[in-house]
């Protein structure tokens, strides 16, 4: 089956974490975010991937090269973010004349959802969620999808659009729609094109994700790294060294599922809940602590009298003396300086609020910490409060307590 994966975003909700970066290339668990799409379209049956790029594309060119697992990849340039419609369009012409599959490239899919929506179309995935009102609601009747509601104050039903689609090969010819309210050429008018030609069955995932926002991003790695640190980690209570890739030090105590790669090092003292994932190259210890569903990135580092818990540390971040980070993302190459402390509670038990688009937005988690741009730097002593952004190379004083973004 031919895939068309989008991946051509910029990601401003994910920012500072994409001002470097695509987002399809954020990092969960052990790959990138888009790889987890990619991986599920070739299990699903993909025999030709499109790659949809735009916004730093040479990264994601640079992981996938001209194969991925043994599947071909042709990179389709979307010179302009004119919208997902527009971004299908871009790869019709290098599409054989036969259906084929599109799917969001910042979104995750159970695998069993995928393989019944490659296994037949046309279709549309979809998830059922508490609060459709935010999505694109589908209309239902006898297994049928009658119609598409963009965020309706009174939808229809409770089922959305989760971003995959088969479309039949007369699709490529549905691709030239006008421009939304919002200025852009919407995909899910190319739906409501094809739900009045055809009939398109909604296929049901058990479990999605659609991840824009910092703590989408760490609810993804909760959810990938559960998964690879259940197949490969450790087992309960299992703190042989031998059990491990990478190199363990037998005075480290390690319960619970976790993955220590090839390449990084467990010091002595360390304490490890799992699920983990520690990275080739990291390094943890002596005497740290980690818990949590916690990824420490190749090359990253935890060091003395340091507790992290439920967060992601990308590559090269740096937490080494007498810290705390709770429920925090840390871009790459940051640097906690000696004695810096995460809050992740509020007071009042509300949610934490964090910053996306200028805009302080419920995380709808009750616990959650910061996020730190690449290369942000704390001085000494810095108390960092809850839902706080530290933008790409920001600094802070020895002693601060920061209660607003920089």
């Amino acid at each position: 089956m031919q895939t068309v994966v989008l991946a051509a975003g910029k990601g401003t909700r994910m920012r500072p974490l994409t001002d470097r970066r695509p987002k399809p290339m954020v990092p969960v668990a052990n790959r990138p975010l888009v790889a987890h799409t990619v991986d599920a379209a070739v299990e699903a049956g993909a025999s030709w991937i499109f790659l949809v790029v735009g916004y730093e594309a040479e990264p994601i060119r640079e992981y996938f090269g001209e194969t991925y697992a043994g599947v071909p990849i042709t990179y389709v340039r979307q010179t302009e973010r004119l919208g997902t419609a527009d971004a299908v369009r871009a790869a019709s012409a290098s599409l054989d004349d036969a259906p084929f599959v599109v799917l969001n490239g910042d979104a995750l899919f159970d695998q069993d959802g995928l393989d019944e929506l490659f296994d037949g179309g046309p279709a549309i995935a979809s998830v059922r969620v508490d609060d459709p009102t935010q999505y694109g609601v589908l209309d239902v009747d006898d297994d049928t999808v009658t119609g598409i509601v963009e965020k309706p104050a009174d939808p229809p039903s409770n089922l959305i659009n989760a971003g995959a689609y088969h479309f039949p090969a007369a699709a490529r010819e549905w691709l030239d729609v006008p421009k939304s309210e919002r200025g852009e050429h919407e995909l899910t008018d190319v739906v409501e094109h094809t739900i009045d030609r055809v009939d398109v069955r909604p296929v049901p995932l058990s479990r999605w994700l659609d991840v824009g926002r910092p703590w989408e991003l760490l609810e993804a790695n909760e959810w990938k790294i559960a998964e690879l640190a259940d197949r490969n980690g450790s087992s309960t209570d299992n703190t042989s060294a031998e059990s491990f890739d990478g190199t363990v030090s037998d005075d480290a105590t390690i319960r619970g599922p976790v993955v220590v790669e090839s390449g990084a090092t467990v010091r002595e003292g360390v304490a490890i809940e799992g699920p983990a994932l520690i990275r080739s190259g990291a390094t943890v210890g002596p005497n740290a602590y980690i818990r949590g569903t916690t990824l420490v990135g190749q090359d990253a580092s935890v060091g003395h009298a340091v507790e992290v818990k439920n967060s992601v540390l990308m590559a090269g971040a740096a937490v080494n003396h007498l810290s705390y980070v709770g429920d925090s993302i840390l871009g790459r190459d940051v640097n906690f300086g000696a004695g810096s402390v995460v809050a992740n509670l509020r007071h009042d038990d509300d949610p934490v609020e964090l910053t996306v688009k200028g805009e302080r937005v419920s995380t709808g988690r009750r616990k959650f910490g910061v996020v730190l741009g690449d290369d942000a730097k704390t001085g000494i002593d810095t108390n960092l409060n809850a839902g706080v952004t530290l933008s790409t190379g920001a600094t802070t004083k020895p002693g601060e307590s920061v209660t607003r973004d920089r």
